[in-house]
């Protein structure tokens, strides 16, 4: 019976386990600079749901005045996403099934647009980046860039430098 117990207790470990693993061993997101307030951070989540922002304008902070793009860089952050924000990310790279997207999006015919970068590193170590003027690559992506630049606001960040 103890030996029963022991095996059904293995088995039940290695499904959670199993189902816990993700497909996805990081997430960067890079918003670039436009002629005005944009942010421009680079953003990397990891599977335990830890992120790192590398804030450099306007990421946390609200643009004014022209003065302030001489100022000192916001610092880097960090902070943990809440399980329900991570599994929507999640839920969202899913739905977009990243590895058929194109590599850039966008128009350079048009000046002031702010790039975005999006780099997916999958748990067998490739990768796919997408790169995107203007923000504006599929009404999937779009909603996740905007999804991604909402956890500035929606988290807890922790200045680390």
């Amino acid at each position: 019976m103890k030996l029963i117990a022991a095996l059904f207790s293995a088995l039940l470990l290695m499904a959670c386990t199993a189902g816990n693993a993700s497909k996805y061993s990081k997430i960067e997101y890079e918003a670039g600079a436009c002629f005005g307030f944009c942010p421009i951070y680079k953003m990397t989540v990891n599977p335990d749901r830890t992120a790192v922002i590398d804030a450099e304008r306007f990421t946390f902070t609200e643009g004014r005045s022209k003065d302030e793009f001489s100022g000192p860089k916001e610092g880097i952050f960090t902070a943990t996403i809440t399980p329900t924000d991570y599994q929507k990310m999640i839920s969202m790279l899913d739905d977009l099934d990243v590895k058929t997207l194109k590599t850039y999006y966008g128009n350079k015919n048009v000046t002031d647009l702010p790039t975005s970068k999006l780099r997916i590193t999958f748990a067998d170590g490739s990768t796919k980046e997408i790169e995107d003027y203007g923000k504006h690559g599929t009404e999937k992506l779009q909603m996740f860039y905007e999804f991604v630049e909402g956890l500035r606001k929606t988290q807890t960040w922790t200045k680390v430098d």
